[in-house]
């Protein structure tokens, strides 16, 4: 019989005191909001309203109380990543701290790569060329993404003497929103061209 891929974390974190003590199913569903809190702190640096939201959730589907259900995704936590979700989170604004005077240049390459994303080829929003830049910087410095766009923010200002939010909304006036607005009226004539459905004959 042929297994497939098992991560070994997930076979740690079973392994784990609280993970010995959960159904299959509670362990996937700890497992997978593990990774939701994991990536809400990357994003923005804390998880403390999220990691309720979801314990709550977690302990009513499981008939346990609220606490309970939080103490284990916070052990399923540890055990995947090899750290707390607090020393995550620190460690991650730490590096911040550190990259605010050594990066700049940096902060800076990414703030200017938000013209090429709104301008060229397909083009798009200024909000999500400037997602797309923090994911790059904060994977590329170890650092959450809200703290990656205020350098980038910071380090543009400082450059070029003007906001990046007003820059890049002018380049998105300019060559994003003609293009979003072609693709608009494209798909609605192609919606109007559509043979309307002959009525249905009942016998």
């Amino acid at each position: 019989m042929t297994t497939g891929y098992v991560d070994p974390k997930r076979l740690e974190a079973q392994g784990s005191f609280t993970g010995k003590t959960l159904t299959a199913g509670q362990f996937d569903e700890a497992w997978a909001v593990a990774g939701v809190m994991e990536r809400e702190i990357r994003k923005s640096g804390s998880f403390r309203e999220k990691l309720t939201d979801y314990s709550h959730a977690f302990a009513r589907s499981e008939k346990f109380d609220q606490m309970k259900g939080e103490t284990i995704i916070r052990d399923i936590f540890t055990a995947r990543y090899g750290e707390t979700m607090n020393q995550m989170r620190e460690g991650l604004k730490a590096r911040e701290t550190n990259l605010q005077d050594i990066a700049q240049d940096q902060a800076l390459h990414h703030a200017k790569s938000i013209e090429g994303m709104i301008k060229d080829g397909a083009t798009m929003p200024f909000y999500r060329a400037y997602d797309h830049a923090a994911v790059q910087m904060a994977e590329q410095h170890n650092i959450t993404e809200i703290g990656a766009k205020t350098l980038m923010k910071d380090a543009f200002a400082r450059t070029e003497g003007r906001e990046l939010y007003d820059a890049s909304k002018e380049l998105e006036k300019q060559f994003h929103e003609p293009k979003r607005d072609a693709a608009r009226a494209e798909r609605q004539a192609t919606r109007s061209q559509k043979p309307a459905r002959a009525p249905e004959r009942h016998m």
